[in-house]
């Protein structure tokens, strides 16, 4: 039957606010040239009253509200979180340059930057642990623990003087801790958010951006004034007091229902094909886009520009990266998710190839900076919105951290590889090189997975 007759045969039964709910929406992820389309790719926009309105059953899952106080005090939440994990990764440049000029001068660049490369594997590789426990309790035990881990691991840095001490408590320690806070805090916002998902995880996703340009600026103007220790000191409790907030504020909508693990359920999401192109997509992107966060800093100073202004390149990237997620998060809500990353991860890849490797002054330094800052924000901002949109819901802490697995192989190989490809000849352009080509593979397999939902058209919402 047509679906307006279903939805008159539904409509009596309900109060008229009701069945104003169940109005077709144009807005979806299938709706072309104003016309609604109901293909496999629009049903993951359907919220579950709608898709039993179609289908003539009855809801099964909570209908996400979609706003009020309650959802974005949740969201004030996770951004507090976002500020304190994130946002604390996103300064790892400053490490870099700090521990290879200072306290680590002895040691190579490749060996350095393992201390950032374990950071990024170990907040990402515990992804599918966490986000089973996540998907079976909810986020509050998880976030308890890891607000624990994180402050403890940043307070034993500071009393680290040797290499594999600083390695084990910040590449180690504090990483577990902001795994175990960051996934399942941005996991509840799908469970609060449906139609203004995307601008939900741009909102919060700006507190990393916040972050990433705060603490490298404290960490540049504590350490000459009270000296390493203290810096770290002074950061862990800034963490400790936000983290506080996030713990009492972040919880889901609905209660999680325990369910049973094997490993079929574990592997499942890698047998469909459109999540297996997203995981191969985001994996990629990750090689492109760590090498200008950690190199940026040692290549300014290379050029002649003055110490201040290379630890400023930082947060001038992650200022520009808050724009650009909150703009693809909002923007994302009208032309697609799917739709807006792939052009910024496009994006991402020709600015690293036709503006990075040109550039050898300050001023096209910092050009890039701003560019490539801007269009990968959407990495953040968007990338548990991606996993949502073609994920049941029950599912989504387990494939999240799937995602941040593949992540993590990335994140612990990129700045070996490109320690090693820096100190080469011309190494200088091979990392430019070798993050642009990973940029535009990356888009490439994200593009692959909205065809296999929405076929070729270019006008398709998803």
């Amino acid at each position: 039957l047509p679906l307006s007759h279903k939805l008159r045969s539904i409509a009596p039964t309900m109060s008229s606010g009701e069945a104003r709910d169940f109005v077709p929406r144009t807005e979806g992820n299938c709706a072309e040239f104003g016309t609604v389309s109901f293909s496999k790719a629009s049903r993951t926009e359907l919220g579950p009253a709608e898709e039993a309105a179609v289908h003539g059953g009855t809801p099964t899952e909570t209908v996400a509200p979609d706003g009020g106080p309650s959802a974005w005090l949740v969201v004030s939440g996770v951004w507090c979180a976002s500020f304190c994990t994130f946002g604390w990764v996103n300064s790892i440049g400053s490490f870099q340059d700090f521990y290879q000029n200072n306290l680590l001068k002895n040691y190579s660049t490749s060996a350095v930057a393992w201390i950032p490369s374990l950071q990024i594997f170990f907040m990402n590789a515990l992804g599918p642990l966490i986000g089973t426990i996540y998907d079976n309790y909810g986020p509050k035990q998880l976030m308890l623990v890891g607000t624990f881990l994180h402050v403890f691991g940043l307070m034993m840095t500071s009393l680290a003087t040797e290499y594999y001490s600083i390695l084990l408590t910040q590449g180690v320690c504090s990483a577990v801790g902001v795994a175990c806070i960051s996934q399942p805090s941005l996991s509840t916002i799908n469970t609060w958010f449906n139609l203004k998902r995307g601008t939900a995880y741009g909102v919060l996703s700006t507190g990393s951006s916040i972050g990433g340009v705060i603490f490298p600026i404290m960490i540049s103007r504590l350490v000459p004034q009270v000296g390493f220790p203290w810096t770290m000191r002074i950061c862990g409790f800034i963490i400790m007091c936000l983290l506080t907030v996030a713990n009492l504020t972040v919880e889901n909508f609905k209660s999680p229902k325990p369910q049973k693990v094997n490993m079929r359920y574990m592997v499942r999401p890698l047998r469909e094909p459109p999540f297996a192109l997203l995981l191969a997509g985001l994996f990629l992107f990750t090689y492109g886009l760590y090498v200008p966060v950690n190199y940026l800093p040692v290549q300014l100073l290379n050029a002649g520009v003055s110490q201040q202004l290379a630890e400023n390149i930082i947060p001038v990237f992650n200022a520009s990266s808050l724009f650009g997620r909150l703009f693809s998060g909002v923007v994302g809500d009208r032309i697609g998710r799917f739709n807006i990353f792939i052009i910024v991860c496009y994006l991402s890849g020709v600015w690293a190839l036709a503006v990075w490797i040109p550039s050898h002054a300050a001023a096209g330094l910092i050009a890039f900076a701003v560019l490539f800052g801007f269009c990968s924000g959407s990495y953040v901002s968007l990338m548990a919105a991606l996993i949502a949109q073609i994920s049941p819901a029950n599912e989504i802490g387990l494939r999240t951290g799937i995602i941040y697995l593949a992540a993590s192989i990335g994140g612990l190989t990129t700045n070996p590889i490109n320690g090693a490809i820096f100190d080469e000849p011309n190494g200088e352009v091979g990392i430019k090189v070798f993050s642009g080509v990973f940029c535009i593979v990356s888009a490439t397999f994200i593009t692959a997975a909205r065809v296999y939902h929405t076929g070729f058209s270019l006008f398709v919402n998803f």
